[in-house]
């Protein structure tokens, strides 16, 4: 029996200020997942192309390069505890900022909208993913941080739903006639301005409601008494902290795999929609595959943090890339439906994924953890960048999605070469760090 079984992933004494930071996983899935499908709202609505939509992307997870390491020297002057408060600020203001907006109906002030409330996600996961760390024994935390990650994709789920029942789905300008042929682009000047005015108005309102529902768990988590790992909190030289993180080659790779894996996921969940298009689905019915992926991820992860009791964690990293490859190579290759239900199958092998490159890499850190942990979240970038060169792929014939043929395919499969590219990486890093230091 492996030794971790007998050490209690969570104590009781810390159970309440774990729930409360568990949950926000959830809230910053909710947020990640509500916008993967507003890109393609935002491209019908004002009319963009693929490489202009992605920006999206671009803003969103660029605010996670911009702020990790601030967010890691917040934490390090002041708490854990009054950076997952500074967190939320941001992510409200971030997230009612949607408001004015779209009444000034400016893409450039959703980009900024959405590039402050990631201000503040970066806090969140600069800040609670080692503060679950730190929540016990370092033998359980790998096991601890892949627990409290399962509600991530609770939140995006819930995050899916929000974006096809209460956006996609009410958006006008995504409706067609009978043969297929958008009504939008049929329309005047003066229609198709109505018609942006309220489509933007859709757009706004869940980012509005949930800047409310952010600013509640602000009360709650600023009333309740929250632990302190004085190890894992004590002042550190930030500089000296930097050099000793990257003497060490499990945590610099572990840095660059976790950029290429996040890159792949937003890939993977950004243009399951277009994916869809390609097959005669309309926006609303894609919106089922892209909740279906979150589903299999959640599957995926429970299943995956129960194999981790039994076996090495960088082996299982590096079983779950290959599986991930395979199902890539069919989403590219295999005819038809069974494409887009390979891509799906992706979010089965991804689902480890982010925790368990977190916690490898941060194992054994100790003080160093604060640190160590922006630059993980530093990596999420990897889910601004290789999207937006998807997206330019995906322009290379022109904004169709099958303007041009690669090795017998339409670019917009082939474009998934990036994200077979990327799960390599991780498989490669997995096996790396099973050889070599076989984690537990």
């Amino acid at each position: 029996m492996n030794s971790s079984e007998k050490i209690p992933v969570v104590s009781k004494s810390v159970l309440v200020p774990f729930i409360l930071i568990t949950s926000l996983f959830a809230l910053w899935g909710l947020a990640n997942d509500m916008t993967n499908p507003m890109v393609r709202g935002f491209q019908k609505v004002l009319e963009l192309t693929n490489t202009q939509a992605s920006l999206v992307q671009l803003a969103f997870y660029g605010g996670y390069f911009t702020m990790a390491i601030p967010a890691a020297l917040f934490v390090n002057k002041y708490s854990y505890k009054k950076g997952v408060l500074l967190g939320l600020a941001l992510y409200a203001v971030g997230a009612l900022l949607f408001y004015p907006a779209a009444a000034y109906e400016s893409y450039p002030f959703f980009l900024s909208a959405l590039y402050v409330l990631t201000f503040g996600l970066a806090f969140l996961e600069t800040t609670s993913n080692p503060y679950i760390l730190s929540m016990g024994a370092e033998e359980t935390a790998t096991r601890r941080l892949n627990f409290a990650q399962m509600f991530n994709p609770m939140g995006s789920i819930l995050g899916l739903l929000v974006a096809q029942n209460f956006v996609l789905g009410a958006l006008q300008s995504d409706d067609t006639t009978a043969d297929g042929t958008p009504i939008y682009d049929t329309l005047s000047e003066s229609a198709k301005a109505a018609i942006r005015t309220s489509d933007l108005e859709i757009i706004r309102n869940p980012y509005v409601l949930l800047g409310i529902v952010v600013l509640v768990f602000f009360v709650l988590i600023s009333v309740v008494k929250m632990p302190q790992n004085k190890h894992q909190e004590a002042k550190v030289d930030f500089k000296d902290s930097v050099k000793r993180l990257w003497k060490q080659p499990k945590f610099a790779f572990g840095v660059v795999t976790q950029a290429f894996y996040v890159g792949a996921q937003i890939m993977c969940w950004t243009y399951v929609y277009q994916y869809a298009e390609t097959l005669g689905i309309d926006a609303k019915s894609a919106v089922w595959y892209g909740l279906a992926g979150y589903v299999v991820f959640l599957v995926g992860r429970t299943i995956g943090t129960a194999l981790m009791a039994k076996i090495d964690s960088g082996k299982l990293l590096m079983l779950f890339g290959f599986g991930g490859m395979l199902t890539l190579l069919g989403a590219i290759f295999l005819p038809g439906m069974l494409g887009i239900y390979s891509l799906v199958a992706t979010s089965l092998f991804m689902s480890i994924m982010f925790p368990t490159i977190y916690g490898i890499a941060l194992e054994g850190q100790g003080e160093d953890a604060k640190f160590g942990a922006a630059f993980l979240v530093m990596a999420i970038v990897g889910g601004a960048l290789l999207p937006y060169l998807q997206g330019y792929m995906l322009d290379l014939g022109g904004v169709g999605y099958e303007d041009v043929i690669i090795l017998g395919v339409t670019e917009m499969r082939f474009s998934f070469i990036l994200s077979l590219i990327c799960l390599g990486v991780v498989a490669f890093y997995g096996r790396t760090v099973y050889k070599k230091y076989h984690t537990n």
